[in-house]
């Protein structure tokens, strides 16, 4: 195991990609111990045997057709007239709207590029410093990954066999707190800097962008509702997802184009490439891990260092939030949970309410440097370098920080709704 860890790390160092620097180790490791091939390659197959994984390709399918279908659009209009009118009026457009579309993409960087091709040249034309404004929509694109549907909540559900449809609900709270938080940053720094919203929209007007929304604010109402309503699945959501966002794109508001489509298809096929390969690593590097003990010497050991269950989970935090500025969220949930868990649930943690905290504090990564996912998004959105946004995501980070902590340390905000729905 020390050779392990040791081409583990060196991998990563050297910027192997994920998959390979996952599988390499495992491989030595089992041929070491005289593991027949065959093995390897039934765990590499058996990583992806999963109907619950079936929900990824079609939150990312529906994520990008509405990125192009014209719901994302109306989705910003309708946040508009809601919140448009006041200091930081354009931000809490940005912020609210990626709560709205988190609401359907389960995904950053498609929030991100869909309120951010939107948002980020309406702020500048409005007077907003432009690398503040990219900053701004970089911090609330990752609320896409905690307000359900959420892909890296249904692959921690996968790793460690935990409830999906539990840490669906349990995600609608910490998301709500972190949106509020950005949304309270975005006018203090609004009304410092005399940045403010548009003309305030009639109640005709209102009632017009509420209309034509219609369909984009139905489509979570039917995707959630369908789950918590035992009507079907997470994985049939996401299926209901796609064709649902393909419907109203292409027959209701006529905007989604076949050209459109092939694109949507094949964007989401190399993002779904990269992660099934990640995936099928890591169920491999999962199981050399699973037989060689490394989660309960780990929790063990843990439990030896302290019996606190609040100091792990700061320490836990901490290890995180350096994680994420390295990783993406996927690969890291898939390889950490499995580490972490035991020790947390041994020490009476609650494995859903844990795995809110992860999923919140890896978000928290794709805004830090030098790695954030949707820093590099924005950036190329707005077309300035990202390091010109670093000093205008600094308290938004912070707030972030503070925002997890809270998160970690009243599990009610996260068990509420599950604890709800089981009673």
């Amino acid at each position: 195991m020390t050779i392990f860890f040791m081409v583990l790390f060196v991998c990563l160092f050297l910027s192997i990609p994920v998959a390979l620097s996952l599988a390499l180790p495992s491989m030595i490791v089992l041929f070491q111990q005289g593991t027949p091939f065959s093995i390897v390659g039934q765990k590499l197959f058996g990583s992806l045997d999963s109907t619950a994984l079936l929900a990824i390709p079609f939150f990312i399918l529906a994520g990008n057709m509405m990125s192009t279908g014209g719901i994302s659009k109306r989705l910003v209009n309708f946040c508009n007239t809601l919140v448009g009118k006041s200091y930081g009026g354009l931000a809490t457009v940005t912020i609210v709207a990626c709560m709205f579309f988190a609401a359907v993409s389960g995904s950053g960087v498609a929030t991100c590029a869909a309120i951010g091709g939107i948002m980020i040249g309406a702020m500048e034309k409005e007077g907003y410093n432009k690398a503040w404004a990219a900053g701004t929509t970089a911090a609330a694109a990752q609320i896409g990954v905690i307000i359900p549907p959420s892909i890296p909540m249904v692959l921690y559900g996968v790793a460690v066999n935990v409830s999906i449809s539990d840490l669906f609900l349990a995600g609608f709270l910490p998301g709500i707190l972190i949106g509020i938080s950005l949304i309270l940053v975005a006018k203090l720094f609004s009304k410092k800097h005399n940045y403010y919203g548009g003309k305030k929209s009639t109640a005709k007007e209102k009632l017009i962008a509420l209309k034509n929304a219609f369909w984009a604010i139905l489509m979570p109402v039917i995707i959630l509702g369908g789950i918590y309503g035992g009507i079907f699945t997470p994985t049939e959501a996401a299926i209901v997802a796609a064709v649902y966002a393909f419907v109203v794109g292409a027959l209701i508001h006529r905007e989604l184009k076949i050209k459109d489509v092939i694109k949507a298809f094949h964007d989401s096929a190399i993002t779904l490439g990269s992660i099934m390969l990640i995936l099928s690593a890591a169920g491999l590097f999962a199981y050399v891990m699973t037989i060689n003990q490394v989660p309960a010497i780990v929790s063990n050991l843990v439990i030896n260092m302290t019996d606190n269950k609040y100091v792990y989970l700061l320490l836990v935090n901490l290890l995180l939030f350096v994680v994420g500025m390295f990783f993406d969220t996927a690969p890291a949930i898939i390889v950490l949970s499995p580490i972490l868990l035991p020790a947390a649930v041994a020490l009476g943690v609650d494995p859903v309410h844990f795995g809110i905290i992860m999923v919140c504090n890896l978000a928290a990564g794709m805004v830090t440097p030098p790695f954030g996912v949707t820093l590099f998004a924005a950036a190329q959105i707005a077309k300035i370098n990202y390091e010109q946004m670093l000093r205008h995501v600094i308290v938004y980070i912070g707030i972030l920080f503070m925002d997890v902590m809270l998160i970690t340390y009243i599990p009610a905000i996260s068990l509420l709704l599950p604890n709800l729905f089981r009673s």
